[in-house]
């Protein structure tokens, strides 16, 4: 047995899209994280899944939610998507989508240890979706902020071979 250090970020959340001509749309929410600095791992074939982003979505419609990553059992969850409709909250994921304005919307919640909430719509404008450092910022008298995403892992004393036709680490 071999103890390896592993990041698992899952795919982001699509955007859901306003009405012709209107701002009430809000950010998706980035994918999840799982960080383990101590994984304990034996010599074998893993499958590892790596999580697509989110669909868009149409006019008021919402998009989609990000696809889970799975990687040596950890599992990282997908972004949540942002609602297309007037006023709709943010859809919950690995970190929330925001939520739409006019009137405001509150964001969807992000996973407990893989990302943050995304923001609240403000009355005309949709917030930014979450992200693993921060949550969304509220869509007030302009745009919503994307949150933050810088959060730091020491990986240099790691080093994976990957064989993407075999799916083996």
């Amino acid at each position: 047995m071999s103890t390896v250090k592993v990041l698992v970020i899952a795919g982001g959340g699509g955007g859901g899209a306003g009405g012709s001509g209107q701002n009430w749309s809000a950010g998706a929410g980035a994918g999840g994280y799982q960080y383990n600095s101590a994984l304990t791992v034996t010599a074998q074939a893993y499958t590892i899944t790596i999580g697509a982003g989110g669909t868009a979505g149409g006019n008021n419609i919402n998009g989609g939610k990000g696809g889970n990553s799975v990687a040596i059992g950890v599992t990282a969850e997908g972004g949540g998507a942002s609602n297309g409709e007037n006023g709709g909250v943010g859809l919950a994921g690995g970190s929330g989508g925001g939520g739409s304005g006019s009137p405001g919307a509150s964001g969807g919640a992000g996973t407990a240890g893989q990302g943050n909430n995304g923001g609240t719509g403000g009355a005309t404008y949709g917030a930014g979706g979450g992200g693993a450092g921060g949550v969304g910022g509220a869509g007030t008298s302009g745009e919503g902020t994307a949150g933050a995403g810088n959060i730091q892992f020491n990986l240099r004393e790691c080093c994976y071979i990957f064989n993407r036709s075999k799916k083996e680490v």
